[in-house]
């Protein structure tokens, strides 16, 4: 009974290793590849297989996706001589399981070694700054290579990747001192064109406003000019409408004498002819105004004649007071520019009275 029990219990464990061994399931995205008795027979795709058990067994399980493989830092040599270090990153994926398991023993290290030397191919021919720039054009060259060396072990390369290119340290820091030269002299140049357009700036702006000011000082005298234009012409419009007498125009050069004969600068007064005859004329005016012809004086005038005869006395005081100071200020001057001794032959000048401006007929009088 034992031995019976024993038996059953070893033929029921050899039909469950035998269904265990006839049922293959396959997950998706992986292939199995089967050989019978030592030799190729077919692949297994995902789902349920069934195989021949103890004849029939799976060699290798083939991962279908694109896998991602980083491979360690490569010292590369450039074409100046210098050792740089290049990680890479290798993206690829199994098309063909069958030729992955049989024409390569192992397509990863393969990969691994085929990257490496076909890196130093291209590195080598490139110098550093141009390694450095042409990251594209070196993964492209390595994509193809690999591609097409790839191809027949039933591999596909898809992309790979510069991770990163180290160079050493003392490049490093030449080129970041490099770096931070070339951006010094960028900024110095942004400044010094900022600095050029701020002067542009002002002097336009300078330029604008002196013209500006040129301008309105312009329009200023146009304007200024045109004024006294017209109140000169008024003026004259004025005159030439009252038609002035000689006695009023003698009248207003009398008010005037005192304020010519105050200037600090006047050292001689000459008294023209046409102030002596011009006072004549108002002394004779103002002794027979109603007798003279075409010149009648109206009753307002009549009563109004002592005023202004005082006014005209006045006015001759006041000149005469004034010839007088300037008589005095020269022979002080000439004592002073002779040491006191008075040039011989001078005669010394006579004083001009009020009366003798209003009645001298003379021409002209001079008094130095």
């Amino acid at each position: 009974m034992e031995f019976a029990a024993i038996l059953l219990i070893a033929v029921a464990v050899i039909v469950v290793v035998t269904l265990v061994k006839a049922v293959r399931i396959v997950p998706q995205q992986r292939q199995d590849v089967v050989e019978r008795l030592g030799k190729y027979k077919r692949t297994l795709n995902p789902g349920l297989n069934l195989l021949v058990p103890y004849i029939d067994a799976v060699r290798t399980k083939v991962d279908m996706r694109e896998q991602v493989v980083s491979f360690p830092p490569q010292p590369v040599i450039t074409s100046d001589n210098l050792v740089v270090s290049i990680d890479t990153v290798l993206y690829f994926k199994v098309v063909d399981s069958v030729r992955a398991t049989y024409e390569i023993s192992n397509f990863l290290q393969a990969i691994e070694q085929l990257t490496v030397t076909t890196l130093r191919n291209v590195i080598g021919s490139l110098d550093l700054e141009r390694a450095l720039t042409s990251r594209e054009e070196i993964n492209r060259h390595l994509s193809g290579v690999l591609d097409e060396t790839t191809g027949r072990w039933g591999i596909k390369v898809t992309r790979v990747e510069i991770k990163a290119i180290e160079p050493p340290p003392s490049i490093r820091d030449s080129m970041e001192k490099q770096m931070r030269a070339e951006r010094d002299r960028r900024a110095a140049i942004l400044n010094a064109e900022g600095h050029k357009q701020s002067q542009i700036l002002t002097a336009e702006g300078e330029k604008q406003a002196a013209v500006l000011r040129a301008d309105g000082d312009r329009q200023a005298r146009i304007l200024q000019a045109e004024g006294q234009a017209k109140a000169i012409r008024t003026v004259f419009d004025a005159i030439h409408q009252a038609n002035p007498s000689q006695k009023v125009l003698a009248y207003q050069y009398l008010q005037a004498l005192p304020q010519i004969a105050n200037g600090t600068a006047n050292k001689v007064w000459i008294v023209p002819t046409e102030l002596t005859k011009a006072l004549e004329g108002m002394g004779g005016a103002l002794g027979g105004l109603a007798n003279m012809v075409g010149d009648v004086p109206s009753p307002e005038a009549t009563q109004s004649a002592g005023e202004v005869e005082r006014e005209a006395a006045e006015a001759a005081q006041a000149a005469a007071t004034a010839a007088q100071e300037i008589h005095n200020e020269v022979r002080v001057a000439e004592a002073q520019a002779t040491g006191g001794n008075a040039p011989q032959g001078l005669p010394a000048p006579e004083p001009v009275s009020p009366q003798s401006l209003l009645n001298d007929p003379s021409d002209q009088r001079e008094r130095g």
